[in-house]
């Protein structure tokens, strides 16, 4: 009771204010979370496109130290060693020499005096938005993967019986200069991203030098491999750290297997191995990034391609010396 015998009343919300107010505070929520994911992967699309800047820049360092850039690959027609990839080579320039300095490029990564180098996660060879953040076992080495592949052109890449080179920015037993991007070093693509633990048919029968179409890519065959392309960081060999410009960026190469639809890399014989004929590969640059891929030019500029870009644009961009300059795209 108050002094003047009056009881006071208690104010509250009743249920149905209530309800109305956790309805505005969803709505409010609803609103808010896409702004915040967009945010996010804003981020992490910056963050993408700085790790390509920092490859382009270890890229001319090796240049300007090397007087050209590094291989693809080293085919050594028997020996053990040589087939460590660019990345493996521009270590030095990531802030990873020590890394660098415990590997002998001279052996085979799987030789016991390189253990444990094939394992270890560079931080700036992976996509923020990559999903498959981790390692793989593949017999007695562990590798990591990449999420950033090098230009290997547009469908051949290699020849193993006479080293003819495809016309990417980098090629098996080649150490091109810049002398040799005879369009432009900002008219030929570097590196692009790539998917790790990509499905692959490797080795695979009755490619022709014609690029195939998607739906093609299934007929020529092949051994499939369900998760192990893009995982092998140290390894040149394209389908492992490349990329062709056969295809436009994300685009689906379906394959069958099981009663599964995968979307495919392919590669019908790969670099030195026994195979004799040319390798043809068609490995696709794709992104977690909806709607593009990032990209790094040879010039050192990074940029987002549409997934719609022209395909004959696309390939002409991944030549070295085709004469087609490109300009805006």
């Amino acid at each position: 009771m108050t002094q003047y015998g009056k009881t006071r009343t208690r104010k509250a919300f009743t249920l149905i204010e209530l309800l109305v107010v956790i309805a505005i505070i969803a709505i409010l929520i609803s609103l808010l979370l896409p702004a915040v994911q967009q945010a996010r992967e804003a981020a992490r699309r910056a963050s993408c496109k700085n790790n390509l800047k920092q490859i382009g820049l270890a890229l001319h360092n090796y240049h300007d130290v090397h007087r050209g850039f590094p291989p693809s690959f080293v085919v050594d027609y028997g020996s053990p060693g040589g087939e460590w990839s660019v990345h493996a080579r521009i270590l030095p320039y990531v802030d990873q020499e020590n890394l660098y300095n415990r590997a002998n490029l001279s052996l085979s990564y799987s030789d016991p005096v390189n253990a444990g180098i094939a394992a270890q996660r560079i931080p700036g060879y992976l996509c923020p938005s990559e999903v498959n953040d981790k390692s793989r076992l593949d017999g007695a080495v562990t590798h990591y993967p990449v999420s950033y592949g090098f230009n290997g052109g547009t469908w051949h890449v290699w020849t193993n019986a006479t080293g003819f080179a495809g016309n990417g920015a980098f090629a098996p037993n080649r150490s091109f200069k810049m002398r040799d991007f005879l369009d432009g070093s900002s008219n030929v693509l570097a590196f692009a991203e790539v998917k790790t633990f990509t499905p692959y048919l490797r080795d695979g029968d009755g490619a022709s030098a014609t690029p195939p179409t998607p739906a093609g890519i299934s007929g020529f065959g092949g051994d499939f491999r369900a998760n192990s392309g893009h995982t092998e960081g140290v390894d040149g060999r394209v389908h492992q750290t490349g990329f062709t410009a056969t295809f436009t960026p994300n685009t689906v190469v379906p394959h069958i297997d099981s009663g599964t639809t995968y979307d495919v890399d392919f590669t019908n014989c790969r670099e030195e191995k026994s195979c004799t004929g040319p390798t043809y590969a068609a490995v696709t640059a794709r992104s977690f990034h909806e709607g593009i891929v990032q990209v790094l030019m040879m010039d050192g500029s990074a940029h987002a391609i549409s997934e719609n870009i022209d395909l004959g644009v696309w390939r002409n961009l991944s030549q070295r010396n085709d004469g087609n300059v490109i300009g805006e795209f």
